[in-house]
């Protein structure tokens, strides 16, 4: 939190945030809009990075920069002060419900096709099949796979909204089951960024070791998409199922 109060002490890496709240931008136009030097603008990137108030990723030779909204969540509570989250004691309908908190891991890329198209990349079979590697069944909601070493996952779309959310409860059956055996809850968002479209997905967790696995699990999915989703969605391509492989095992 001192970093991004830190990185928001000064109205240039203010305005930088704001000029990229919508949409991810070029290095090069974000130096544009400003009356600075092109290596102060870079330094101002540097200290948001630093301080996670914006992600960066490669466009063939450009650097594209975006803001992280969920960065400044607990901004507002900081400044303000605990006494503005205080329960009242006198309220006994808390006693009938059961709460509970989770940490998040968040991953994100930014393929270069349009919203609809990358959104049906998740909800069509036959698309999803041809990206990911391997056959993807979507039946009723209900979705399934495995992977080339043998992980089978399975899950159910709780909420398919075009065409910027998907919600979904998924779990997986291994041999060797790094996470415990349940249902786990995500989200797929997709968001315009003007050149193609941002996916992120926001996963709960209960542990780090779950939080460490998903980051692994998800960025491989993720990657697969940026990949693979141009030529899945090309009727002309070729994208054959990705040959079997053995599961590499951590040593004991």
């Amino acid at each position: 939190m001192q970093r991004v109060i830190t990185a928001l002490s000064s109205p240039v890496r203010r305005d930088i945030v704001a000029l990229v709240w919508d949409r991810a931008r070029p290095a090069g136009e974000i130096a544009a809009a400003f009356d600075l030097t092109k290596p102060t603008i870079s330094e101002h990137l540097a200290v948001l990075r630093q301080a996670g108030l914006v992600t960066v990723t490669a466009a063939g030779t450009s650097r594209l920069y975006r803001a992280r909204p969920e960065a400044l969540a607990g901004l507002r509570a900081a400044l303000t002060g605990s006494d503005k989250w205080v329960n009242a004691d006198d309220a006994p309908e808390r006693a009938l419900a059961d709460a509970y908190t989770a940490p998040l891991v968040v991953a994100g890329v930014d393929v270069d096709l349009d919203q609809a198209t990358t959104f049906r990349a998740f909800t069509d079979p036959a698309v999803y099949s041809r990206w990911l590697g391997v056959p993807v069944s979507i039946v009723d909601g209900a979705f399934a796979c495995t992977m080339e070493w043998g992980t089978q996952v399975r899950g159910r779309y709780e909420i398919v909204s075009p065409p910027d959310l998907i919600a979904l409860r998924w779990d997986f059956e291994d041999d060797i089951v790094p996470v415990p055996g349940s249902e786990m809850t995500g989200y797929l968002r997709f968001s315009p960024t003007g050149t193609g479209t941002h996916v992120e997905v926001h996963q709960l967790v209960e542990t780090a070791g779950q939080a460490e696995f998903m980051e692994g699990a998800w960025t491989l999915v993720l990657g697969r998409l940026k990949a693979g989703v141009a030529r899945a969605v090309d009727p002309e391509a070729t994208a054959g199922p990705r040959p079997r492989r053995p599961k590499r095992r951590r040593s004991a």
